[in-house]
């Protein structure tokens, strides 16, 4: 059985990938997306709220640092509308 914590760092991480391959590289991750990918992970896995956490859109507490936030919200932007398609 997965956590919650597990199915949100996944999805989080399919549309980084996304966004990269659509906007950086061919190949693997590039070095900033890479980083935004642990960074996320990191991020989720100290989440006070736990398993019991709503989504981050909807959350009281900003655990992202607001640099990471603006990129993580226009990853989001563009991957969230394309999921479907290519996830």
């Amino acid at each position: 059985m997965h956590s919650r914590i597990d199915r949100e760092r996944k999805t989080v991480a399919a549309m980084i990938e996304l966004y990269c391959r659509k906007h950086h590289a061919a190949g693997p991750l590039c070095p900033e997306c890479s980083e935004l990918v642990y960074y996320a992970g990191q991020r989720l896995m100290k989440c006070p709220f736990g398993e019991g956490k709503t989504t981050c859109a909807k959350c009281p507490v900003h655990c992202f640092k607001p640099a990471m936030r603006e990129k993580i919200r226009a990853i989001m932007r563009y991957s969230g509308p394309r999921m479907l398609r290519y996830h």
